[in-house]
């Protein structure tokens, strides 16, 4: 007969296996299902969502908690039992308080809201998204409500992704932040050296950036036998399980940084999910502590060695045996610098360090404006174009490159963009211990060897899952909380050496 921890663990299991059905459902959907099949995925996805809550929340899985809290409460608290039954008490108290009902509304409304802003967004066409975005935003709005009182309304939401983070905290942060950004941009448009970023736009074949970035990816330990890599309208990452997890990718012939930064983007998410430890396999610890801490490592990957000038002492040679044409005239120095060229623009995905928390906060500002029912979906186009006038300078030229370019919102993924800056300064606080660990750590890069940096990573964050939350890993690892001053220390110290201020 099973332990209560054992029992506890197979409902728990079975949860998992429904949300990885979905998943690939939601998978499939992005990367492979014809444009026909969108109601039918919607329905789909709208029973298995319902199915997987209303497993969760049933009153046979709150006995098996309150069962296996007996059990593991003599156990050491940083134990797997015990900090899995603390974890699944704490979600399940929060599924509890949202009707399966919902759940399938929203999971329908999301589903073909994707296939909406698919459509929509290359068509610059924000008139036919914009009922689906209404429908998603309300349903947020809603189920923001179901955590009544809050402090704030959007409180719910950023809890979803990052527990207990509140709505002043990102603020404060913000508030830190943004000075210092704004200042450092200024200070190299205004007095840094040119760098020229126009060789990106040669032109280069999809097919051989696709061959570089698969490289690039398994240099840095991506095991491509528990993953693979797609193409997408939006780069994402995703797990079925410790034993499958994917990324996607999407290529421009005329924006050669695009594809490698999305691939390196995404390999740091799957590294971080593809090292947890294996015990953790089908239950709620697999997979990330939170999505500061899952965006750290994806930013980590992507700028602290992607855009490092070690990274192309290790690959340019590579590069430019794909490209010989159009690199033939490039030195590895001014291709480092093209990778970090400082220059405000209309997408985020694709911006630079200095720039892209101004990105950031941009969107939060409009999440809280419509959550808070002060800004229409009617008028988020204008809105957006507006803060991208006061962030950047800049006017989007069309919606496309505007307020249609994420794919975060038709999945009503709201509360989830302050992770990326918060990622960011989680990202310079580790990146700050690892070189203290790993003093060679340059030159290992430069000789293409990431062993022992991913094993650092392994060790001290990925095998943990979600066994601790974020600030819980941060005391464990670096000894404080979050702190922008690593951060601010790496962005003034990169772009003081690249631009000559000083």
């Amino acid at each position: 007969m099973p332990t209560k921890l054992e029992h506890l663990r197979n409902l728990l299991g079975e949860v998992f296996d429904l949300h990885a059905t979905a998943a690939v459902l939601e998978w499939d959907q992005q990367v492979n299902m014809p444009r026909g099949g969108a109601a039918n995925r919607a329905a789909a996805l709208s029973t298995i969502s319902r199915l997987a809550h209303e497993t969760f929340v049933s009153d046979a899985m709150g006995a098996a908690l309150e069962a296996a809290a007996d059990e593991a409460r003599d156990l050491d608290p940083d134990s797997d039992d015990a900090r899995l039954v603390r974890k699944a008490r704490r979600d399940y108290d929060k599924a509890r308080r949202v009707p399966p009902d919902y759940v399938a509304e929203f999971s329908r409304a999301t589903s073909l809201a994707h296939e909406a802003w698919e459509r929509a967004r290359p068509a610059n066409d924000f008139a036919s998204f914009r009922p689906h975005l209404e429908t998603v935003f309300r349903l947020r709005r809603t189920y923001a409500d179901f955590f009544a009182p809050y402090a704030h309304r959007y409180d719910p939401l950023l809890d979803d992704f990052e527990p207990g983070l509140t709505t002043p905290q990102v603020r404060a942060v913000f508030d830190e932040l943004r000075p210092r950004q704004v200042a450092l941009v200024r200070a190299i448009v205004e007095g840094g050296r040119p760098v020229d970023n126009s060789l990106m736009r040669r032109g280069y074949d999809v097919d051989l950036q696709w061959a570089f970035g698969l490289d690039v990816a398994r240099a840095f330990g991506y095991d491509f036998e528990r993953g693979r890599q797609d193409k997408s309208a939006h780069p994402f990452t995703t797990r079925f399980g410790l034993g499958d997890v994917r990324i996607t990718t999407r290529l421009y012939p005329h924006l050669l940084s695009s594809s490698i930064l999305s691939t390196m983007h995404e390999t740091g998410h799957a590294l971080y999910d593809q090292g947890s430890a294996p015990e953790l396999d089908r239950t709620p610890l697999l997979g990330g502590s939170s999505l500061v801490i899952h965006e750290s490592q994806s930013r980590l990957w992507e700028n602290m060695v992607g855009r490092s000038l070690p990274f192309w002492k290790a690959f340019f040679p590579r590069l430019r045996e794909l490209f010989p044409q159009q690199l033939a005239d490039v030195d590895v120095e001014t291709f480092h610098r093209a990778m970090n060229k400082v220059e405000p623009s209309f997408i985020r995905i694709e911006a630079d360090e200095a720039t892209y928390n101004l990105h950031i906060m941009l969107r939060f500002d409009l999440e809280l404006a419509i959550t808070e029912d002060a800004l229409s979906i009617a008028d988020l186009p204008a809105a957006w174009n507006d803060k991208m006038q006061e962030y950047l300078g800049l006017t989007p030229p069309n919606d496309t490159n505007g307020v249609m370019q994420d794919v975060h919102w038709s999945g009503g993924i709201l509360g989830y963009f302050p992770t990326y800056a918060l990622g960011n300064l989680v990202a310079a606080q580790l990146w700050e211990r690892i070189n203290a660990d790993l003093p060679d750590l340059s030159r290992q890069i430069e000789r293409a060897q990431f062993a022992d940096l991913l094993g650092w990573l392994r060790t001290h964050i990925h095998r943990h899952g979600s066994k601790f939350d974020a600030d819980e890993l941060l005391q464990r690892v670096v000894g404080g909380g979050l702190s922008a001053g690593p951060y601010l220390r790496y962005l003034e110290t990169k772009y003081d050496e690249i631009y000559g201020l000083h």
